[in-house]
């Protein structure tokens, strides 16, 4: 059995650490108590939280105690960005984000047991503090010299824009935090994005000058595609992790559609597959690439992971419905709407005349291709071949009252919506 930093190595999850050996013999010992911290500066976690959740389970499942920060405190300021000073969110805002973040947390962690996972706010010790003791008892212990040496300051500084001391201010009050929690809970160690690199040595500093005591500090690294690119854009944005932003169907298909020279390593980090089991995926790759079953995998292990398995196997259904391989009628209208909501669309209704829907849909370029189309054996309503070139669509076909699934050919597919 490797030790569980050996094996957070082995999965691309470390970037740094403080004293490597030390982490190394604290974590051996054990157990841990380690805190990870989550902004509310939008309505939902991404792929880039994900990497911390997914390495917090590790660390629970190997018997350390998480302790998840939402920071109700930190979300009022914004950490420094490289592109510049952020807009404030009213305070009721990050209270609401607040609450949607503790409850995506919440689906990660264990709250029982020994190793039992526990929620934190830091607007508990910060809501009450004044700035004279706020300046007298935290402050003091800072020298501008550091401060202004952190990456994302200096460059801050570089800019025509500057920043404010508000955002400058950020460092200092995660690392009050990194000292609330060892007091309060024994916390000794900290995990976050490589980028945070420098706001978690604040802490490790703060906790040396004024506890006396040395503390761990681990990063991740950013997580790159294969050609150094970055990581983590669907074609609607960022892949959120609330079914709100981003369905479980679209989350599926982010995750399926990951190219080879990546998935090997995305199973690594995002999935809990053994070695062995990895290493038969990874010749899956090699050997059978068309059949993607790296990639399959991949989707459902992260969707079920996110969303549950029985969303997982929902999503699975309504993939292999849309190419025949299922029952469409099966599916709930939520899961149907999901699964069709990037394909080309045209308004219909029970009586419009196939033909006319597969050229207004785009699916042929005019109404005597779709005749080709039917004549040829190549058209099709809802999975079933469409025999007669006169045919209309029926009430009947309209799936949940209102849509229509056409296809050309095999794989080519556009969706009648009676409410488009």
């Amino acid at each position: 059995m490797s030790s569980i930093l050996d094996e957070l190595e082995w999965r691309g999850l470390v970037a740094q650490t403080t004293d490597r050996d030390a982490l190394a013999q604290a974590l051996a010992d054990g157990p841990v108590t380690f805190y990870t911290g989550f902004d509310p500066t939008a309505p939902s976690l991404h792929h880039g939280h994900l990497v911390q959740l997914v390495l917090m389970r590790h660390l629970q499942l190997a018997g350390h105690r998480p302790l998840a920060l939402v920071g109700g405190a930190t979300g009022l300021i914004g950490d420094p960005r490289m592109s510049g000073e952020r807009v404030l969110n009213t305070p009721e805002t990050v209270a609401e984000w607040v609450g949607r973040l503790r409850a995506q947390i919440e689906h990660f962690l264990d709250f029982e047991g020994p190793a039992a996972a526990v929620m934190v706010n830091n607007l508990d010790w910060t809501g009450g503090l004044s700035a004279i003791d706020f300046l007298r008892d935290v402050g003091k212990h800072y020298r501008l010299g550091t401060m202004l040496a952190k990456d994302t300051v200096a460059r801050r500084l570089a800019s025509d824009e500057g920043i404010s001391f508000t955002e400058f201010s950020y460092q200092i009050l995660q690392g009050l935090d990194y000292r609330e929690l060892f007091r309060r809970h024994g916390c000794t160690l900290q995990t976050g994005g490589n980028d945070q690199w420098g706001n978690l040595l604040s802490g490790v500093d703060l906790i040396r000058k004024t506890e006396r005591t040395a503390v761990h500090a681990l990063t991740t690294p950013l997580i790159t595609k294969a050609d150094g690119t970055k990581f983590g854009k669907s074609e609607g944005g960022a892949v959120w992790l609330a079914p709100d932003m981003m369905t479980p169907y679209a989350f599926y298909q982010f995750w399926v559609n990951t190219d080879d020279a990546d998935v090997v390593g995305y199973l690594k980090v995002f999935t809990f597959r053994t070695r062995d089991e990895i290493a038969a995926l990874e010749e899956a790759v090699r050997a059978r690439p068309a059949a993607r079953e790296a990639q399959r995998t991949l989707a459902y292990d992260v969707t079920a992971l996110v969303h549950g398995t029985a969303a997982a196997d929902a999503v699975v259904a309504a993939s292999q419905a849309l190419f025949g391989r299922g029952a469409l009628e099966d599916l709930d209208a939520g899961t149907f709407a999901a699964a069709v909501a990037e394909l080309p669309t045209a308004r219909g209704t029970a009586g419009d005349a196939v033909v006319d829907l597969m050229a207004a849909t785009g699916l042929v370029p005019s109404k005597a291709a779709a005749r080709r189309a039917v004549a040829e054996g190549g058209a099709s309503v809802n999975n079933a071949r469409v025999a007669d070139p006169d045919a209309v669509l029926t009430a009947d076909q309209l799936l949940h009252g209102r849509w229509a699934l056409l296809r050309r050919g095999k794989r080519t597919l556009a969706v009648v919506d009676a409410q488009a």
